[in-house]
């Protein structure tokens, strides 16, 4: 008898839990947006503003704060955020205290094509368009290109991103029918590297004739350094 007495006494303890949770999750989502908290990972919010993600969050002029939480759809607001063409990444959250978050992680730019059509490229290799609300400080990549030269300028400009020495110095490039020209930040000659076989070496190369050039100051003499000759840097006089 006490075993069963057990049992419903547990029977209606559980009909008591469900029923305190179902109630609490009505009242919880019957509860309203009261705020909104935009974070970009990257620091700043230099492509993508916060009245950007906000009308991008609610998809027209009106504020977030007072829609029923019931009515959001994290998926579906991510899917927008992630739509843009400036952000990388999305992730949207609801906080229990009923705050609206959006974690954004923005697309990095490492060139910015110069042309019929200008845009930049992207950290992994992809065109992206220019921003009305920031300029990025990146190489100027200028001359005749079309969609099939865009890889071949990504292997270089991915290059001189990733070289120190280089992504200091390197402010703009230059597609010829020979090859790719670099104008330098400050010194006023230019280099002219050709295509991008054995750019390694030849970046190794340019490195030893710049660190020599600078300690001999005699940097500003020259006009040219042509780096496309096998193991020679050959230079060309004012």
């Amino acid at each position: 008898m006490r075993k069963v007495i057990y049992i419903i006494k547990l029977f209606f303890v559980l009909i008591v839990l469900v029923f305190l949770y179902s109630f609490a999750n009505q009242r919880h989502n019957k509860k309203t947006v009261n705020s909104v908290n935009v974070e970009f990972l990257d620091g700043d919010n230099l492509f993508v503003t916060y009245p950007m993600v906000n009308k991008l969050l609610i998809q027209n002029a009106d504020s977030i704060p007072n829609i029923p939480k019931e009515k959001l759809v994290l998926n579906k607001l991510e899917d927008i955020l992630n739509s843009n063409e400036m952000i990388q990444d999305a992730q949207v959250y609801l906080t229990v205290n009923g705050q609206l978050g959006a974690r954004i992680k923005q697309r990095e730019p490492i060139a910015r094509i110069e042309g019929q059509a200008s845009f930049y490229i992207d950290r992994e290799g992809k065109k992206m368009p220019l921003s009305p609300v920031h300029t990025a400080r990146v190489p100027l990549v200028t001359g005749k290109m079309n969609e099939n030269d865009l890889g071949d300028v990504y292997t270089l400009v991915k290059y001189i991103n990733e070289d120190r020495f280089l992504n200091r110095n390197i402010v703009g490039i230059h597609r010829m029918a020979s090859g790719y020209e670099l104008k330098l930040r400050t010194d006023d000659f230019t280099v002219a590297l050709g295509n991008t076989d054995n750019l390694e070496q030849k970046v190794v190369n340019f490195k030893a004739f710049y660190q020599k050039a600078l300690k001999d100051d005699s940097l500003g003499a020259y006009s040219k350094v042509d780096l496309r000759f096998n193991d020679q840097v050959v230079c060309t006089k004012k």
